[in-house]
């Protein structure tokens, strides 16, 4: 799945595989001479040593297996695996910490620790945003027009396919059915698409314009889809505020650093990993937080049923994944003088990435101001709390497989 998405968003395959050099290795052992090493080369600009200990009263067959080495190299290897995996494992690692430990989570929450980690990632864009990145995301204004339309008019539609899905308790259909009328994912968008190596302003536009915008179009949203003409009332102001507070502020402030400090911005630009890696620690505390929050009452639901639920929610994020990956296509083949835009990959990727996801908070806000319209809050919120956490999870895999892919590529064309 990840692989056929990275070919549809214009992604160019690798047309050599990487070739191997080996080298014939002669091993000849004397008197004076204890022991001696040989390295095994694997590509022009890598090496890897493996050291053979050969003594002078054994034949050349008769290798030391202590096991010292074979841990060594099984050691780096996980540590490899977690250096490239690190965004999923974060995710991962939360969710399970929120399971084993609800009361830390729920303590975290008490104290607003989502919300200041929310801060923390917009303050680290606008400290890795550089200038050139703020003209690509005008030079792609168009892509940012069209994930807006799919974020908050095109893809609320699916709400009326969901209500069709009978499953009991019916509050889990009603909350992904509202799930799919919310603006795009306050974060996690933004730093999957810094990881990807996509257009990081462009997802900044998109987040922010989108859940200002969303604030003002998701109670018309519910009310045509959900609630069949019935009034909703949403905290308008208050919903603008917070996102000002937690988006719009930091990702100046940010910006405002890095330019007016001296160095510092070479010092980002330096350890751009490492600030990627800030910021998979920052949005882990979210699964971590929600997790800890519906614990309780996700041991109070039948497995099987809970079970269906993620499934809808994993099917719902496919679904919006292709949904997108054939919109950025199609407008790529016939959007004219704007099918530069269109086709150039960072902006594919931070299309795909962002119009894709729904966020959760917005929509736990939407829920409590309902006072029980729909039903149970906490029931309604128990299956949006899977679907975000698969949906990051799974773009956060899909990210990593690109990565590795490119990575391949790259070294096959350098080869």
């Amino acid at each position: 799945m990840a692989g056929t998405i990275q070919t549809m968003i214009l992604t160019p395959r690798s047309t050599q595989t990487p070739s191997f050099r080996h080298q014939h290795l002669n091993f000849t052992a004397t008197r004076t001479t204890a022991y001696s090493t040989r390295s095994v080369l694997f590509t022009r600009s890598r090496s890897i040593s493996f050291p053979l200990r050969i003594r002078a009263n054994q034949g050349p067959g008769q290798i030391d297996d202590n096991g010292s080495g074979g841990a060594k190299t099984l050691g780096k290897s996980l540590l490899n695996f977690a250096d490239n995996n690190f965004l999923p494992l974060a995710l991962i690692g939360g969710v399970v910490l929120g399971l084993a430990n609800p009361a830390l989570g729920c303590l975290a929450d008490k104290f607003y620790l989502s919300k200041f980690s929310t801060i923390a990632i917009f303050i680290t864009s606008g400290l890795t945003l550089r200038n050139g990145e703020i003209g690509d995301a005008i030079e792609a204004w168009p892509v940012g027009i069209l994930g807006i339309c799919s974020i908050l008019l095109f893809t609320p539609y699916l709400s009326k396919i969901i209500l069709q899905i009978q499953l009991q308790p019916q509050e889990f259909v009603t909350g992904l059915a509202i799930f799919c009328c919310m603006p795009t994912t306050l974060s996690s968008g933004v730093a999957l698409t810094q990881l990807a190596g996509g257009n990081s302003a462009l997802a900044l536009a998109m987040t922010v314009i989108s859940n200002l915008l969303g604030i003002l179009i998701v109670p018309f949203s519910i009310s045509k889809f959900i609630a069949a003409g019935i009034g909703v009332s949403v905290p308008t102001k208050e919903l603008f505020r917070s996102l000002v507070i937690t988006l719009l502020i930091p990702l100046i402030l940010g910006k405002v650093f890095r330019e007016s400090l001296k160095g510092l911005a070479d010092y980002v630009d330096r350890n751009r990993k490492l600030f990627s890696k800030m910021n998979a620690i920052f949005l882990s505390l979210a699964p971590f937080i929600q997790v800890s929050r519906s614990r309780s009452m996700l041991l109070m639901v039948k497995p099987s049923v809970f079970l269906v639920a993620v499934g809808m929610g994993v099917i719902l994020h496919l679904v919006l994944l292709s949904f997108n990956v054939f919109a950025i296509q199609g407008f790529s083949m016939v959007s004219g003088t704007n099918q530069l835009a269109f086709a150039k990959k960072k902006n594919a990727t931070a299309y795909v990435l962002v119009a894709s996801q729904k966020t959760l908070p917005v929509m736990v806000a939407v829920v409590e101001q309902l006072g029980g319209a729909f039903g149970e809050s906490g029931l309604l919120v128990l299956p949006c709390v899977a679907a975000h956490l698969n949906q990051i999870i799974m773009d956060s895999f899909f990210v990593n497989f690109w990565l590795r892919k490119d990575l391949a590529s790259e070294s096959a064309k350098v080869a």
